[in-house]
């Protein structure tokens, strides 16, 4: 097709027509790029009204970014080539010879090597036909016309209610870009389904709209502002830094930890007849940013469009008519009167949110409280699924610190001593109940930690990265800052005396563990080897290696003495299961590291839920039932305290990574037990057509308990009797097109 097919292109109907052509196809002709292109572009005069011809606007941006070497190259590409011509003079060759060659091709198709290029004389292969593809291609549009023009997909309440309905649902795909093929591959089941029901005869309804509460769309927003302010418009980007470093240093980045370096250098492993050299080598380092310009580039956009996109508002009137456009190209069965999005922007969709939410609060589902929630600290609001660059899914993880305090003030620690302050190694748990068979406590000597002000009567020792979460649970004198009196590598911690709450010993000693991982809760560990297989294999490799105790300096009298201590009986085995399970399985040292695992899971396992306790004020009661009752017990008389963290790192789409914060929030109480009783009757009804989905919904219903559901910024609908919070994106789509 050319341009003469639309008529003059600087008049209204040619620029109509052109823009129904557009509205189906990517070019002026064919499914490529071509001097059509070109032509049309250069016969239109002023650049054409994106709101009246989006589609010809679209195609006017994109072809306008060509250059003129693009172009020439383009043509270049096009033009047969000399050598690809064959000689005038050539005649056809023989019939026996061409079926010959035909059948040396077919046999030799397998084991051609196409990556190599051809030589000159060697033939060619003739350029595959697109003239099915095209003719398919006609028909499907001249198909998807007659259904627009016959309304066939509109669906009315049928006039005989017994007449059998089907109503096909697909979640609101988020309108912070165009929609991409995993939307495509999901929609396809969807549009299935509503196809194959029709051709049964029902009345089958099939609605759509488009998400746009919550964060994704102003973080874009917020950063393309802020890369404008900073580099200009259009941007003028820094390159990336450049650093140089030793060539052995990148080499090296695989190696082993330090410890394990440590060791080896010791030993003289080091093999003498390799040499290496060191060779410096510049390496660029972005630190990871993608600049929101360059993804709105990447995207089709041009340098004078991108800036509107500072403004959240013109996402939600771009991208949604640009979806349905491809939705529309994909031939789905949608009644687009159905059609909407969501935020206050549609006062329709904000009426009906606002309705769904009083409803809720006057059958008291809706509360107000502190509450754990995942926060992102630069936004300074919960960050829910949504609001995530990762960290999909991942909830906090509560766990109570153990307050084991320092009895003596040695080596580092002593400025600490004379702040009038009690000072705790603050160990993260989450078996509360089996602090009465720890025996020392445990570090990681390679570990960063710190010294950080709790308040104005306790200082915790524990990894940053917890101190800061603590600052977010009013664990700190100023909501959110975190304190740091003094920062320790981990083996100047080793052999301070604590005592800790429980503990059958008095005092326990802090010891090296060589596996602690101090991106993970607190950094600080409580040992406890009669039930924890890690414990034991860690004590018993300190207790049997006198090279292992020497080179962490720790002194026989804070490791010999002490031995597992029996606290829980678990059914038909022994009162120290650890104990046995790594005497069966023949683990003999802390980095049997896969057998450690299979234990852990074992012992624990057992132990929670087929355990009683031996021991203490709940002797004789089952570990499942005494294990709150001890951490309450422990957290009223001061000796533990609560603690909380990502179960998993989360980013926001801020490019912030979360904490946990206890923070005031109106939630949804999921976990109430009547409403949580007649969800699990609505889910026995329910076909879920696979055991597997059956599953993942009952596992949903036993964790999901208290959903925080507001927040302070982003787009949405207010909430509506306190008006400063907005409804959160999950939440506000719960009940989708009914």
């Amino acid at each position: 097709m050319s341009q003469k097919a639309f008529g003059d292109l600087n008049t209204t109907a040619g620029l109509t027509a052109l823009n129904n052509h557009l509205s189906q196809h990517s070019y002026v002709s064919g499914y490529t790029l071509s001097s059509a292109d070109k032509d049309a572009h250069s016969s239109i005069q002023t650049k054409p009204d994106e709101n009246t011809y989006p589609h010809v606007s679209r195609w006017f941006n994109h072809i306008l970014s060509f250059s003129d070497e693009d172009w020439a190259a383009l043509q270049s590409k096009s033009a047969p080539s000399a050598s690809s011509a064959p000689p005038a003079t050539a005649a056809p060759a023989p019939a026996a010879k061409q079926s010959k060659k035909k059948a040396e091709g077919a046999a030799d198709s397998k084991g051609k090597d196409e990556s190599k290029p051809e030589k000159d004389g060697e033939e060619k292969d003739e350029p595959r036909s697109t003239e099915r593809r095209d003719r398919l291609i006609a028909i499907q549009h001249e198909v998807q016309k007659a259904w627009d023009a016959d309304k066939v997909f509109e669906c009315e309440v049928p006039a005989n209610t017994s007449d059998e309905k089907f109503f096909g649902c697909f979640p609101y795909p988020y309108m912070n870009g165009k929609m991409h093929l995993g939307h495509s591959f999901t929609l396809s089941k969807v549009e299935f389904a509503v196809g194959f029901q029709r051709m049964l005869g029902k009345h089958s309804f099939f609605p759509f709209a488009f998400h746009c509460t919550g964060m994704p769309i102003q973080a874009c927003a917020n950063k393309l502002k802020h890369e404008i302010a900073t580099f200009g418009n259009p941007p003028q980007f820094p390159p990336p830094a450049v650093t140089v470093v030793e060539e052995d240093q990148i080499e090296d980045e695989d190696a082993p930890t330090a410890a394990a370096t440590t060791t080896a250098s010791t030993s003289g492993s080091t093999d003498p007849t390799k040499f290496k050299g060191k060779k410096s080598k510049a390496v660029a380092k972005t630190g990871g940013e993608s600049r929101q310009w360059k993804i709105m580039q990447m995207m089709g956009f041009t340098d004078d469009q991108i800036p509107a996109f500072q403004d959240p508002l013109h996402w939600l009137k771009y991208f949604p008519p640009v979806a349905m456009s491809d939705i529309r190209s994909f031939g789905c069965k949608i009644d687009w009167r159905r059609s909407f999005i969501t935020t206050n922007v549609n006062p329709y969709y904000d009426s009906f949110i606002r309705w769904q939410f009083w409803t809720l609060k006057n059958q008291a589902k809706v509360l107000f409280g502190k509450r754990y929630a995942v926060w992102s600290p630069k936004d300074g609001q919960p960050c829910a699924d949504h609001d995530r660059a990762s960290g999909e899914g991942i909830g906090p993880q509560e766990y109570t610190i153990i307050r084991m305090e320092v009895v003596a003030f040695n080596g580092v620690l002593k400025p600490l001593e004379g702040l009038g302050k009690k000072v705790y190694f603050a160990a993260a748990t989450l078996r509360p109940e089996t602090m009465y068979g720890q025996t020392n406590c445990w570090i990681n000597p390679e570990g960063e930690y710190g010294a950080f002000t709790i308040d104005d009567k306790t200082i915790y020792i524990l990894t940053a990265r917890a101190a800061r979460n603590l600052a977010f649970q009013d664990r700190s004198p100023k909501w959110g800052e975190v304190t740091t009196l003094a920062t320790f590598k981990g083996i100047d911690l080793i052999g301070t005396p604590l005592r800790s709450p429980n503990s059958t010993y008095n005092p326990i000693y802090v010891l090296p563990m060589l596996t602690i991982n101090t991106n993970k809760t607190t950094g600080v560990v409580t040992s406890v080897p009669s039930d924890s297989p890690d414990d034991y294999a860690a004590l018993e490799d300190l207790k049997n290696k006198e090279a292992l105790r020497h080179k962490y300096r720790v002194k026989d009298e804070w490791v010999l003495p002490f031995n597992p201590v029996p606290i829980i009986q678990v059914e038909g085995e022994s009162d120290m299961y650890a104990v046995q399970v790594c005497q069966e399985m023949k683990i003999r040292s802390q980095n049997d590291r896969t057998e450690l695992e299979k234990a852990h899971d074992i012992v624990y396992k057992k132990g929670y839920y087929q355990g009683t306790m031996k021991v203490g004020k709940y002797a004789g009661r089952k570990v499942e039932e005494a294990k709150p009752l001890i951490r309450n017990d422990l957290i009223e008389s001061a000796e533990a305290d609560s603690y909380a963290e990502p179960s998993g790192e989360v980013v926001s789409r801020s490019g912030d990574v979360c904490v946990v914060a206890l923070c005031d929030q109106w939630y949804l109480d999921y976990g109430e037990l009547n409403w949580l009783a007649d969800a699990r009757k609505a889910l026995q009804r329910m076909n879920t057509y696979h055991d597997e989905v059956l599953r993942q919904l009952e596992a949903t219903l036993g964790w999901l308990k208290q959903w925080a559901c507001s927040r302070e910024f982003g787009l949405g609908t207010k909430l509506p009797w306190d008006e400063k919070w907005l409804i959160e994106s999950l939440s506000d789509s719960t009940i989708y097109m009914a």
